[in-house]
């Protein structure tokens, strides 16, 4: 936070009088800060919703007896991309002209949030990938930390903004097979998709593709929090690009 704040300082040229403000309100945290400065901002806050689904079914495990059930009982996570240039303009690159001043620092914090928010399905530019499929009433602690390969094929030419994540979930021991999807092209749902916004703007044309991995870990001082690095590459005839980012899902 203080590093944030002499930032924007320095960057702004701002007098020591802000500097001194920037002190004073460091103790009351972030949000505060933004409401004296008279900056409307949307957090993006949330929580990585297919590990918060584990979770609690690996709470419930030690009491399972030889004959109990967990349901559902079996979930599936995958990935897609889309195009949002209008959110991403509003909202993240809002940070490097706020009212005058330069606060592309907390831009960086911004990106670093999944945004937990339903996706329009006209704004899905790629096929969905299958990263991985968990028997939820056989699973450890350690299956909630896994790394899964990705491919995505653009199915139109367009531009990427972002990965989505979003999970399906199967109840396989019903007399009759049962289950809902949170994807954006299923109804909508009280949990939504989950959206990590991209440093890079992809240029992408129809049939290219984008390859990469997905790691997720809960955080090793607050297993609360979700820890998520996506390494991506595209190599295609309007964009060349390779990166890794990381997440944090609070």
């Amino acid at each position: 936070m203080a590093d944030m704040a002499k930032q924007i300082v320095e960057t702004n040229g701002l007098p020591d009088v802000t500097s001194l403000l920037f002190r004073v309100v460091n103790g009351l945290g972030l949000l505060n800060l933004f409401l004296l400065l008279l900056i409307k901002a949307k957090l993006l806050l949330g929580s990585y919703k297919l590990h918060s689904l584990q979770s609690k079914f690996l709470f419930l495990h030690p009491c399972q007896v030889d004959d109990g059930v967990v349901l559902p009982d079996e979930a599936s996570l995958y990935l897609t991309a889309i195009e949002d240039a209008e959110y991403k303009d509003d909202k993240i690159e809002f940070w490097n002209n706020v009212y005058g001043f330069d606060m592309s620092c907390i831009k960086k914090q911004a990106m670093m949030e999944p945004l937990v928010d339903t996706v329009d399905q006209k704004q899905i530019v790629t096929n969905c990938h299958l990263l991985k499929t968990m028997d939820i009433s056989k699973m450890v602690l350690g299956d909630a930390s896994f790394t899964a390969p990705f491919k995505l094929i653009a199915e139109r030419d367009d531009y990427i903004h972002a990965f989505v994540a979003y999970f399906d979930v199967s109840f396989t021991k019903c007399h009759k097979l049962m289950g809902f999807s949170i994807g954006p092209r299923s109804r909508a749902t009280h949990w939504k998709q989950t959206v990590l916004y991209l440093e890079d703007v992809l240029t992408i044309c129809e049939g290219e593709t984008i390859i990469g991995s997905m790691t997720v870990a809960p955080n090793k001082k607050n297993p609360r929090d979700v820890d998520i690095m996506v390494k991506y590459s595209l190599s295609g005839r309007r964009c060349v690009v390779s990166r890794v980012q990381f997440y944090k899902m609070r």
